[in-house]
């Protein structure tokens, strides 16, 4: 008895502190905090593996960055991006036996499963984003280091057993400080999860998602250091032009951002369309961006070196253009060929150099202008267009400059360059993803619930069935007044036929002998597969307080009833239950 109470206890005490972390807002401060510890830890590990590649790949110059790299051989260049797709396709052929599935991606996590993340798939994706980086595909390391975070802080939370609502919130805390230690950036990463990963912002998400943004921060900061990508006060305060200027050139980066974004989903086509085996895909794309550095180093990785560059030197117009397109080309190739990554620094390089450029064709006209303002301006509004977080971004240009001069003019790009994407585009390049897969989310809001609120769990079981054939006083007897509003019939091969008003049926008139007259919708039923919003709108369209529902179109075996006020009731409880977890009103 002794030896069983001391083995009990300890199962008590956990799930003591389980219902405390549940119940405690200041637990989930806590969780957040170590949420953001080992979100530092992940970005600084990920980058240092990344740059390690680079060294011991390129040699010690590219310790500067691959992008700006100088002196490595036309052999280097040429074959490291080759062999890291040969790589990447070993490991992906691999994969596909042993671990055949899509990583899901924390958007996709948060709006369809609860916030549900596998810790294997960031794990995944952290190998194959630091091979892709590491041997010099143009892609960023952004999407490895929020897929492994937000793996990891939900792997915590399911084992903590927390509410779905929270379980999201930590995911969104897990990218927050990903993205705020990869860029020296709190307040970068803070809404960068608010805007993309959690999906809405609250009071009461507010303290989490901002201590794991600024706890990683320190961690990496601590670990790695942390510099200001643009001097402090570098800029000029932007005067009313500006503010016009900055406008237009939104509206540049968003037509220049969503060309970018289709220029991937082309390459990804065609490479599919003449290249089946999956596995030679990253090979050709590995030695195209090879060919790509052979004409400039910019193609290679993610292009921090070059950004720095960018802002720190003056080059002639046509020269910023040769280099825009030849990192965007670079950038295509690599995401339509498989590498692993994201689009998110490389927007921030493109938007500087479309700033560049467009800073060059207003000094023509124009003389005066701060190129490095436009350049900062275009870096946020590419940066919206692309990735989606328009309030992100305007931070990310505030906390990279030490600057608060650029606000307003980086605010009213984003702004124009996000209306304009969504009116002409209506994606962010991560939902585009999801909508080529058949998916119809737009933002990591959480529609998960409306899908698992589906007419197959709502339905009644339990119900009586009669012979469309039954004659009337069979009928009556069997079904008494007030029993039942409504009965379903099924025809002689036991399929649906339609339903039966028990009300009706007692005033129908005295010639009529049989049921089957007084069938109604005898072609509308319910499938088990629909969910709550897509039953309403067929009862809508129907107009009836009742339904059948039935296992397919083609069997049309009858499975149960749903009635419109049992469905609406159930849905109203669950929209209220959803926006009490968003307002933190949930006790």
């Amino acid at each position: 008895m002794i030896a069983l109470r001391l083995h009990v206890r300890p199962i008590r005490d956990v799930a003591s502190f389980r219902a405390w972390l549940r119940a405690s807002e200041f637990g989930l401060v806590g969780l957040a905090v170590l949420t953001g510890v080992l979100s530092g830890l992940v970005a600084v590990v990920m980058g240092g593996l990344a740059r390690g590649l680079h060294v011991q790949l390129f040699g010690p110059e590219s310790a500067h960055g691959l992008s700006v790299l100088r002196g490595a051989t036309p052999l280097v260049l040429l074959t490291m991006p080759l062999l890291g797709g040969i790589l990447l396709g070993a490991f992906n052929l691999a994969l596909s036996r042993w671990w055949p599935r899509q990583p899901v991606d924390p958007i996709e996590a948060n709006a369809l499963y609860g916030g549900k993340l596998s810790f294997r798939d960031g794990l995944v994706v952290a190998v194959q984003n630091i091979v892709s980086n590491g041997f010099g595909a143009s892609v960023g390391l952004e999407a490895g280091y929020t897929q492994a975070a937000s793996g990891v802080s939900s792997w915590l939370g399911q084992r903590l057993g927390l509410r779905r609502g929270d379980l999201r919130l930590l995911v969104g805390c897990g990218a927050a400080g990903a993205i705020a230690a990869a860029f020296d950036a709190p307040l970068t990463g803070a809404f960068y999860a608010f805007e993309l990963v959690i999906g809405t912002y609250a009071i009461a998400s507010l303290a989490p998602v901002v201590a794991s943004a600024v706890t990683a921060t320190l961690v990496a900061r601590a670990l790695s250091g942390g510099t200001y990508v643009v001097v402090p006060g570098g800029v000029a305060p932007p005067g009313l032009e500006g503010y016009v200027l900055s406008l237009l050139l939104g509206l540049a980066c968003a037509l220049a951002g969503i060309a970018l974004m289709r220029g991937v989903t082309f390459t990804e086509a065609t490479m599919r369309r003449f290249l089946r085996w999956a596995p030679l895909r990253p090979v050709l794309g590995g030695l195209v961006v090879g060919l790509l550095a052979l004409v400039s180093p910019i193609a290679l990785s993610a292009g921090h070196g070059a950004l720095h560059l960018t802002f720190a030197t003056e080059s002639t117009g046509f020269d910023i253009i040769w280099l825009a397109l030849l990192k965007s080309l670079a950038v295509v190739i690599s995401l339509g060929a498989g590498f692993r990554g994201g689009l998110f620094f490389a927007s921030l390089l493109l938007g500087a150099l479309v700033g560049k450029v467009f800073a060059a064709g207003v000094d023509l006209v124009l003389p005066g202008m701060d190129p490095l303002l436009l350049s900062l301006v275009g870096m946020s509004a590419f940066g919206s267009a692309v990735v989606g977080a328009p309030l992100a971004m305007t931070f990310l240009a505030l906390e990279t400059t030490g600057n608060f001069v650029v606000a307003g003019s980086v605010l009213a790009a984003v702004t124009v360059a996000g209306l304009v994407t969504r009116r002409l585009f209506g994606y962010s390049f991560a939902t585009w993803r999801f909508h080529l897969r058949g998916e119809t989310i737009r933002s990591a809001h959480d529609i998960g619930w409306l899908r698992e609120l589906s007419v197959g769990k709502l339905m009644r079981r339990d119900l009586r069935t009669v012979r469309s054939d039954t004659r009337l006083a069979s009928f009556k007897r069997d079904f008494p007044l007030g029993s039942t509003a409504r009965v379903v019939a099924v025809d002689e091969k036991d399929q649906y036929a339609g339903l039966i008003s028990v009300p009706e049926a007692y005033a129908a008139a005295p010639e009529v002998e049989t049921v089957e007259p007084l069938l109604q919708f005898r072609d509308r039923a319910l499938l088990p597969a629909m969910n709550a919003k897509e039953a309403m709108a067929v009862f809508d369209t129907v107009e009836t307080e009742a339904l059948a529902v039935v296992d397919g179109v083609g069997s049309r075996k009858v499975l149960g009833l749903l009635t419109a006020s049992h469905l609406l009731r159930r849905y109203g409880e669950e929209v209220e239950r959803r926006r009490r977890e968003e307002t933190g009103l949930m006790a």
